[in-house]
């Protein structure tokens, strides 16, 4: 076992307007409250669309909840005329802890290129802003390369040319598992995991131990604990199921599932 801090992030994408989004966030903070959740035991992050990042900061700050702060995207320029763009340096200031970089939907829908990952990697070591770089192979990838040759590739070109590597995070999401309600076994998840772990350790050496690495697809309270068994998963990236605060708050405490 190492000392990396479970965590349990939840990706609300393109869902809930500014309103709905405060109601989610205090239902889940009295949930995981009542249920006295150990947020240093196991860290909980939510990540709203941009335009609800404010009431969220403001309701998590002026409530004290143990609740970190992410954002969907981050611009890979610092400011200028790039209209629609966000930057680090606002994000920052909106206290956000973490940027999800690399999405499949962004990499899909907006054609971002690996060197465009990379520069928004940068982005966010630039601003404190640690990134939680997505990974992921379609079927197609999967049955052409096999299971992790994409995975790792990927988190590779995203830390291509990174000169002052700060924390981050790996989320593994294999496209094929995304809102499609097919799954990966735990042993698929911890498998791809470990090859991503050792690729980093292979190129950066010790850092590898301290990287977090996610499973994301198709993740709920009923199957989640057996994921977060595998020695090389160290958290799980929730997408639909995090809309559903009493859903949520049951993955976020999935010790309560494994049984020992």
């Amino acid at each position: 076992m190492t000392d990396r801090t479970p965590f349990i992030a939840g990706n609300w994408k393109m869902n809930l307007d500014h309103l709905q989004a405060i109601a989610l966030i205090q239902k889940l903070a009295w949930t995981l409250n009542e249920k006295k959740h150990d947020f240093k035991d196991v860290e909980v992050c939510v990540i709203p669309p941009f335009t609800s990042l404010r009431s969220a900061q403001t309701l998590i700050e002026a409530e004290k909840f143990d609740l970190s702060l992410g954002a969907q995207n981050i611009s890979q320029h610092t400011s200028g005329a790039f209209t629609g763009e966000i930057s680090g340096a606002m994000l920052a200031k909106l206290a956000v802890k973490y940027a999800l970089v690399g999405h499949s939907e962004r990499r899909q829908h907006h054609a971002e290129a690996d060197s465009v990952i990379a520069a928004k990697v940068s982005a966010c070591f630039a601003t404190k802003i640690t990134p939680i770089i997505c990974v992921g192979e379609t079927q197609e990838q999967l049955q052409e390369f096999g299971p992790s040759a994409i995975p790792v590739q990927q988190t590779l070109a995203a830390l291509d040319g990174q000169t002052d590597l700060n924390e981050f995070v790996i989320a593994y999401e294999p496209v094929w598992a995304i809102g499609t309600g097919e799954i990966a076994t735990p042993e698929q998840a911890e498998s791809v995991a470990g090859e991503i772990r050792a690729a980093i350790a292979e190129k950066f050496g010790e850092l590898a131990d301290q990287v977090r690495i996610l499973y994301g697809g198709s993740v709920k309270a009923v199957n989640v604990a057996g994921f977060m068994q595998g020695a090389n998963i160290d958290g799980v990236l929730v997408g639909g199921a995090s809309l559903d605060s009493d859903e949520f708050a049951g993955i976020a405490r999935y010790k309560k599932h494994i049984v020992l």
